[in-house]
């Protein structure tokens, strides 16, 4: 290669370089809802400056690139890369994840308000606690069901078979309680003999559609 071939690849590598760095500072300056003007200020330059940044007629210093990164919260190298797709999928990503746990733990907190809620209305009304408790024992497989639904449109199907078998136990354990604090029966153990069954069509469930 001869010195012309070489100067007009370091010159299209220094044009594509600020043709990258141009858009990445445009990009992140309107993400952040900044204008030229207030860019510039930030960084004690003209808005002519960052204007030329942003036609790719030139390139800021390191310094000036280094307080970028500051004001944007990047790295240096993040102004050199011209694909951020997959680092902007991935924040995304974290993201709704976020929001669906958040989603999903204020939703077991509304049952559970609303079992303190019955519980104290109970004990006002009645005067004494007496089985109020048992709000709190259905609002176990009540939060199941919760679980079960926002883990079924966000979560893993795997997880559904461990969430239904909490829910058929907490459930039986429930209605075991009413009748054992109403209407006590030395049968009542039978109840517990539908877990099988039920154990068993859950496990079967759970393994359809697996390879």
């Amino acid at each position: 290669m001869n010195g012309n071939e070489l100067n007009e690849n370091n010159r299209q590598v220094s044009g594509d370089l600020r043709t990258v760095i141009a858009s990445n500072i445009a990009t992140l300056r309107k993400d952040a809802g900044l204008t030229q003007l207030e860019l510039a200020e930030l960084i004690n330059y003209s808005d002519k400056a960052v204007s030329k940044w942003e036609r790719a007629e030139g390139i800021p210093d390191v310094t000036v690139l280094a307080r970028l990164c500051e004001i944007f919260s990047v790295s240096l190298d993040y102004f050199i890369r011209s694909d951020h797709r997959a680092e902007k999928n991935a924040k995304v990503s974290a993201l709704k994840k976020r929001d669906r746990s958040l989603i999903t733990a204020l939703s077991v907190a509304l049952v559970w308000l609303v079992a303190s809620f019955v519980f104290v209305v109970f004990g006002v009304v009645r005067a004494s606690i007496g089985n109020a408790w048992l709000s709190f024992v259905f609002a176990v497989p009540v939060t199941c069901i919760v679980l079960l639904v926002f883990n079924s449109i966000w979560g893993r199907r795997g997880t559904n078979f461990l969430i239904i078998s909490v829910l058929i136990w907490s459930f039986l354990i429930s209605v075991f309680a009413v009748f054992a604090v109403t209407s006590y029966s030395p049968y009542l153990w039978l109840m517990f003999v539908l877990l099988v069954p039920a154990q068993i069509i859950v496990l079967l469930w759970s393994g359809l559609g697996k390879k």
